[in-house]
């Protein structure tokens, strides 16, 4: 519905709204406009979660591009802190400096999160990331459900539980893990622009097995699993 609705002149026209830059040598200064709105659209109806949830469909039918909608959530999620502030605000009065300190760490953590990830065009890798997990996503549709557990429960969980076992336990886990994370990324990064820095052997990853490489394997797992549920369901 809501595609069939921003199709014509209408998505013509919220293009050329939205996604409008303002004219040379001032185009920055639309991205922080668009910071400080989807701060203020935050705060008028108190949700991060509404305001996103209510942009994403946007981005999906191409009404709103990936630029515009990321400095649009990084102010959303700057806005949301304003709930904790008036609540804090409505303190009594012997919780009122704990509660406004409380508040006031949220509200520079995430304005920290902003300038570490926007200000400098190189570093918004949310952007890069998004498009590389879209397309994953796209091609395999339940890659989405497979980078929510792992990013949101199973992740977590480790992290907390080396947490719990001792700084020891998760440094002697944690530092191996970001040794070869980093490694990966810069072979990587080298195969792409500087092959030639490489042995022969590591200019590409064709020497290891392909499910390490590839999601094709997995999906095709994945495929005949469901496949055979199917056909038990029919069958019963």
């Amino acid at each position: 519905l809501l595609n069939s609705l921003l199709k014509g002149q209408v998505a013509k026209a919220s293009n050329s709204v939205v996604n409008t830059d303002f004219p040379h040598p001032f185009t920055w200064l639309a991205g922080y406009l668009a910071v400080f709105v989807g701060a203020g659209m935050t705060f008028l109806v108190q949700s991060s979660s509404v305001f996103t949830s209510a942009i994403t469909p946007l981005v999906g039918i191409g009404v709103i591009s990936i630029e515009r909608v990321y400095p649009l959530t990084l102010g959303s999620n700057l806005g949301t802190t304003t709930t904790a502030l008036l609540a804090a605000l409505a303190s009594p009065g012997d919780k009122l400096a704990a509660a406004t300190q409380v508040a006031l760490c949220h509200f520079f953590f995430n304005l920290l999160g902003i300038l570490l990830w926007y200000p400098i065009p190189a570093t918004r890798l949310p952007i890069r990331m998004a498009c590389a997990l879209g397309k994953q996503t796209a091609r395999y549709r339940w890659f989405a459900v497979l980078y929510l557990l792992l990013c949101f429960l199973l992740f977590p969980s480790v992290v907390f539980a080396l947490s719990m076992a001792g700084w020891e336990v998760m440094t002697g886990v944690g530092v191996p893990v970001i040794i070869v994370i980093i490694s990966i990324a810069t072979i990587n990064l080298l195969q792409v622009h500087r092959p030639d820095y490489l042995p022969l052997r590591l200019q590409n990853w064709d020497f290891l097995p392909v499910w390490m490489t590839s999601l094709q394997p997995l999906d095709d797992l994945i495929t005949k699993a469901t496949l055979q549920c199917k056909g038990i369901s029919f069958t019963s």
